[in-house]
């Protein structure tokens, strides 16, 4: 669920939270690209363990505060709130 204003734009804090999840997810999966072929090496198995770890965290903060990000997200009140926010054809 994204979070708009009366002008139908997402706040700053939401949108500074979303960027920081994209860069994360894009850091592990370029760790999982390059763990492919190296699959012993110390520091990208730490990497992507810590940048895995934030990502959840990181979600799990946006989602109780925005609501949940996908289907497969966490829903944490007694009711279905991923319906209420805009489709993406509508953003």
């Amino acid at each position: 669920m994204i979070n708009y204003n009366r002008s139908n734009q997402m706040s700053n804090e939401e949108s500074l939270m979303l960027l920081d999840i994209q860069k994360l997810q894009f850091a592990i999966y370029d760790l999982a690209l390059y763990l492919d072929t190296h699959p012993n090496d110390p520091v990208a198995l730490y990497k992507h363990k810590a940048y895995t770890d934030q990502l959840m965290q990181l979600r799990d903060a946006y989602e109780s505060r925005f609501g949940i990000m996908s289907v497969m997200g966490h829903e944490s009140g007694d009711t279905w709130r991923y319906i209420n926010s805009p489709w993406p054809w509508e953003r």
